[in-house]
């Protein structure tokens, strides 16, 4: 796979993209990219094979391009060699000068000839005197010294890329399989359905009861419906302050109804009277319940004040025993490595003492082998070897193994023949075959115990005692000497350690020797001291005596003034210390304190702003209150002065109206009495110039147009009349007499 991809590209585009993908998947931790490596005998195997076969002429080029671009060396520009930039690149691509295909090789593509063979085999078939040279392959000698050629296993490479210290999990295979009921009764159903918790409980969906619908009569105000604004958890279920607050309600609905009514000016001032007294009651009203808030608040703050200190508190309790974990844990750690450190020192001298002579041996591997205590077969742990890689998780635990229900199943399962032992009679071996003839191995064992026999004899013959000769006299032989002690010689290993405990020895008794001198010396050291004295007084030794007590003097004088040089520096410098730090830690307990204070205030200002806002919007609501009281009431006026505005409006609407209608029908009378005379007149006019000839067309023209036309109307109508009951007459009889003939009625 890699071979392939690397040879349909060219190397440079081929490491470009191959840096891309690992860019991209560097992500993916549990991923591992391993590059592939360019296969270049691969490469020229369309040269070098002469069974490799290309498709066309046009793969060949492509081939030797990709060769090309597979020898482009990066070589670096030592001016911006370390530069990223596009126009400072950091290196350059140059083709590299070693061609690794020999000259003598032909680079051209071999079709050729195989074409030109065609060629002629096409033209050779009219023209047999045509001679075509025919191809000679050679012998490949399948059968001969090639013969091994045809026998070799391709190495298939893997195409999974795995990392050196990956494992295989060991597949776990079951002894036997059981049935599926068995298994069902013993581990319960393949499928269960559970219950699982949402991220969501009960209370936190709980959603408002519901309110059904209602309709209100009209011209009632239920006092229900003054408490729509109490919702699920803010108001309801009702409590202390919201019977309060609906008694409060109520007796203010009942004040207002006992206010009088806006008739005169005495009712108005004696109602704005009522009303300033009402108001000057509700403003006391609010400052208690203010003053309770405020108490409520107040009582709140404290106790998380008290609930911050308590959290505070633990948190110095647990700061100090994290900060006393520590140290004991370092304390342990430092304990560890002494004991660490004691033991490494104490296998350092065991190991001495086994080698007290210094001498050098090499390494017995065949005793390391064959002692299975050494390091070959149990490692020291020390030398970062563990033999006990985590063998705990490959226990299995098993239903069948670890209980008595599961062992009796298993025994169960198993064949009779695994926990019963059945003795069989061993076979009689037959020494002869089947033609008769012993076989060649009864033969070795009856040689063989013939032997054994012959030496079994042999071993238990007693001997026969020896005749005493006739002439026999006894010589009385002389007390032997005692036997000559022989020392043996001891192992390598006893001398060794007699050695090692001889130079132990050695050690313990020139230290006991040195410890005794030593406490001799210190015993009668005043007497030392007073020979040394007594030398002392010659000249010579006085002088030296003297030079050395003036020596001694000056470096304790010398010694005397450096400390109390020092002392005075030192105590100067923790004067200086100790002011620095007086200062520093009075500024930072000012400071404390000033934050503290700082903070104070402004929580005390954040309290003040909060009840002012809350003031605020409780005022401000109560003015949307009054305001609104106020629009109600100019709105009740409005609309009872409308009244009898439209009462008036309507009177005299209708007294137009009227005045209108008479006015009206007077005009009209008017107009048709003049028109009936006008038309009266006309009349006259033309009965008095009218002809006889003209009556009869006039009185012809009615008749023809409205005398004739209702007739005919008429007789048409009693005509269908009669037809219809002569229809309904013969219906009836037919429907009376069955066999009577049809009637064919004509329309």
């Amino acid at each position: 796979m890699e071979s392939c991809f690397s040879s349909f590209f060219p190397s440079l585009v081929y490491n470009l993209l191959w840096t891309d993908l690992k860019r991209e998947l560097e992500p993916k931790q549990h991923l591992m990219l391993v590059p592939p490596v360019c296969d270049w005998s691969h490469l020229f195997t369309y040269l070098s094979d002469p069974l490799y076969t290309l498709s066309s002429e046009k793969d060949h080029p492509k081939a030797n391009i990709q060769l090309v671009g597979d020898k482009l060396v990066k070589v670096p520009i030592f001016t911006s060699m370390f530069s990223s930039l596009i126009h400072f690149p950091g290196y350059s691509l140059c083709l590299d000068g070693k061609d690794p295909v020999p000259p003598f090789i032909d680079r051209r593509w071999r079709g050729r000839a195989q074409q030109r063979l065609e060629a002629l085999q096409q033209l050779a078939v009219g023209q047999p005197s045509l001679q075509i040279p025919q191809i000679v392959y050679e012998d490949p000698e399948v059968s001969g010294r090639n013969r091994y050629k045809y026998f070799a296993r391709p190495l298939i490479p893997s195409n999974k890329l795995l990392p050196p210290n990956v494992c295989y999990a060991i597949e776990m295979t079951e002894p036997f399989i059981l049935s599926a009921t068995r298994d069902s009764k013993i581990f319960g159903p393949k499928l269960r359905t559970l219950g699982t918790q949402t991220d969501y409980r009960d209370g936190e969906a709980q959603t408002d009861p519901c309110s059904p619908e209602y309709v209100v009569p009209s011209g009632s105000v239920p006092e229900l419906l003054t408490l729509a604004t109490l919702t699920w958890g803010r108001g309801l279920p009702a409590g202390l302050a919201e019977v309060e607050m609906i008694e409060h309600a109520r007796e203010k609905r009942a004040w207002e109804a006992t206010l009088p009514a806006m008739d005169n000016a005495s009712q108005i001032a004696k109602r704005r009277k009522m009303m300033d007294d009402m108001e000057r009651k509700e403003w006391a009203f609010r400052e208690q319940e203010i003053e309770k808030l405020q108490e409520i608040r107040l009582r709140v703050l404290k106790k998380l004040l008290q609930r911050l200190q308590e959290k505070q508190n633990e948190l110095d309790a647990k700061r100090l025993d994290d900060h006393w974990q520590n140290h004991q844990k370092a304390k342990k750690e430092k304990m560890k490595k002494i004991q660490h450190d004691f033991v490494r020192m104490l296998r350092k001298l065991i190991a001495k003492r086994k080698n007290v002579m210094g001498k050098l041996e090499r390494r017995d591997i065949i005793k390391e082998y064959t002692d299975f205590a050494s390091q070959t077969y149990a490692p020291l742990s020390r030398i970062g070897y563990f033999p006990d890689d985590h063998s705990e998780r490959f226990v299995v635990k098993n239903f069948y193994l670890n209980t008595f229900a599961g062992l009796c199943e298993l025994e169960a399962a198993l064949p009779h023949s695994v926990t019963q032992a059945e003795i069989k009679a061993p076979k009689p071996k037959y020494t002869t075959t089947k033609t008769g003839f012993i076989k060649r191995s009864a033969r070795l064992e009856v040689e063989l115990a013939q032997v054994h026999q012959a030496l079994l004899e042999k071993k238990n013959k007693v001997k026969e005692p020896k005749k005493p000769p006739r002439f026999l006299e006894k010589i009385e032989k002389p007390v032997p000497r005692p036997p000559t002690p022989i020392l043996e010689k001891p192992s390598v290993k006893e001398e060794e350690i007699e050695l090692a405990v001889i130079c132990l020895q050695k050690l313990l008794r020139g230290r006991a020797i040195q410890n005794l001198m030593f406490e001799e010396k210190e015993k009668r050291m005043e007497l030392i001291q007073e020979l040394r004295t007594t030398h002392a007084l010659q000249e010579d030794g006085q002088l030296l005596r003297k030079a050395e007590e003036q020596m001694t003097r000056a470096l304790q004088q010398q010694r005397d003034l450096q400390m109390q040089e020092l002392s005075s520096m030192e105590s100067r410098l923790a004067q200086e210390e100790g002011r620095a730090l007086a200062n520093m830690f009075d500024f930072l307990s000012k400071e404390l304190l000033r934050l503290q204070e700082e903070r104070k205030i402004h929580a005390f200002v954040m309290l003040a702003e909060r009840q002012r806002r809350m003031r605020e919007a409780e005022e401000s609501g109560r003015r949307q209150v009054e305001e609104r009281r106020r629009q109600e009431e100019d709105e009740i006026f409005r609309q009872v002065v409308k009244v009898q505005q439209s009462t008036i409006d309507s009177y005299l609407e209708d007294i137009i109206l009227s005045t209108m209608e008479n006015t009206a029908e007077e005009q009209a009378r008017e107009e048709i009495q003049r028109m009936a005379v006008e038309i009266n007149d006309i009349a006259y006019e033309m009965e008095s110039c009218r002809t006889h000839l003209q009556s009869e067309e006039i009185v012809a023209e009615l008749v023809y147009a409205f005398l004739i036309p209702e007739i005919e109307k008429t007789s048409i109508r009693e005509k269908g009349i009669a037809q219809y009951w002569l229809i309904l007459r013969h219906l009836c009889s037919s429907l009376l007499n069955p066999t009577s003939l049809d009637v064919k009625v004509l329309m």
